[in-house]
């Protein structure tokens, strides 16, 4: 009787000891099947065209985008021409978008170690990562720059945006203007593309002087570039 009980017990814990094991080889199997979705997902963005992530975005959030079309070339060898080579500060892109004006910076001889691009999307913000992996890529929003920045806060020396300010909401427009005059120095340049051709100036504080501008006509849509240069 005590054998039976004994060999009952066996079999009992022997059966137990299975099925945990199939229970945990089963959740292995589930979590690795639920890792997949995310996987595939990474990878598909990867292989998706900058253009078709930049429409999406556009799409998704129209306001912050300004535009349903990426920077041409011919606009990014145009900012580019503005930004001095000779200076030994940073050079920080607002609104990377696609990479196209980051990656003109780069080739126009801006050095990687100079270059930092914020972007507000993650989706961008990983474009931005693949095509320029060179360049300092910050997931952010321009309203908190600074912070953003740190202590290279203080190392500013250009700034080039593409924000659509004309269609921000005026308190967050102010507020990342307040930011960009907190981080440029005296005679530190700030780089505006607009699609507003009429040429009428942006509300910056009063030391912010206009000094020079060019219409790029090939651009689709057409832009402008304005450069202002922050005065004591």
């Amino acid at each position: 009787m005590i054998q039976q009980n004994i060999l009952k017990a066996k079999t009992f814990i022997n059966q137990s000891v299975a099925r945990v094991r199939d229970v945990s080889f089963s959740r292995t199997f589930i979590d690795s099947i639920r890792e997949i979705p995310q996987i595939d997902k990474k990878m598909t963005q990867a292989k998706t065209p900058a253009w078709v992530l930049f429409a999406r975005e556009a799409l998704r959030t129209p306001r912050t985008i300004g535009t349903g079309w990426a920077s041409s070339v011919q606009l990014a060898r145009a900012i580019a021409n503005f930004v001095p080579l000779t200076e030994s500060g940073l050079v920080v892109e607002l609104g990377g978008g696609t990479g196209v004006v980051t990656e003109t910076l780069l080739k126009q001889g801006i050095a990687p170690e100079r270059l930092v691009s914020i972007e507000q999307s993650a989706n961008l913000a990983d474009c931005l990562r693949r095509r320029c992996p060179q360049a300092r890529i910050i997931k952010g929003d321009a309203l908190h720059l600074c912070n953003l920045l740190g202590d290279d806060s203080r190392r500013v020396s250009t700034i080039v945006s593409g924000l659509p300010f004309r269609s921000l909401p005026h308190a967050i427009g102010h507020g990342i203007i307040k930011q960009i005059d907190e981080a440029l120095p005296d005679h530190g340049l700030f780089i505006q593309f607009t699609y507003d051709l009429s040429g009428r100036p942006m509300f910056l504080p009063p030391h912010f002087k206009r000094i020079s501008h060019k219409t790029i006509w090939a651009n689709l849509p057409p832009a402008r570039v304005d450069v202002y240069q922050s005065t004591p």
